[in-house]
């Protein structure tokens, strides 16, 4: 016996419906199969449940994600701020006939260190990845 269907009609955006036309075609489904699916969907008593369910995952992963960027500018910030702190006090002026030396070998000593980074940074080192394994190293010798 077949299932009686209602018939309904409805007016949906140009863009909306090109969409639903296009996503028929992909998945080789009638449009009212797709809208009847979504409808179902949206009207279910579960569905705000998943749906903030899913929303808290993706807000929950978010987070984490934006600690861990917190946490690795943190790292880095420290580190340049010791870095120069250690470069300011320990480095003393240079005499003006030294200076376009120093200049030449400053340049050469960056430009090695810019190539190093890349070098570091297309292997998917980081420093941050670095610094955890040396505090991991250190405390189980410990």
């Amino acid at each position: 016996m077949a299932v009686r269907k209602e018939r309904l009609n409805v007016y949906f955006d140009p863009a909306l419906s090109g969409e639903l036309e296009a996503l028929a075609a992909r998945r080789k489904v009638s449009k009212s199969q797709i809208v009847e699916a979504a409808l179902a969907t949206f009207l279910s008593p579960d569905g705000a449940d998943q749906r903030e369910a899913a929303i808290v995952r993706r807000l929950d992963r978010l987070t984490r994600a934006v600690e861990r960027l917190e946490r690795d500018l943190s790292i880095g910030n420290e580190a340049m701020a010791l870095f120069v702190k250690f470069w300011l006090t320990t480095t003393p002026p240079l005499p003006d006939e030294m200076r376009e030396a120093a200049q030449a070998s400053g340049k050469e000593r960056y430009d090695g260190f810019v190539e190093a980074l890349g070098r570091r940074i297309a292997k998917g080192k980081t420093l941050t990845k670095e610094v955890s394994e040396d505090i991991r190293e250190r405390t189980s010798t410990v």
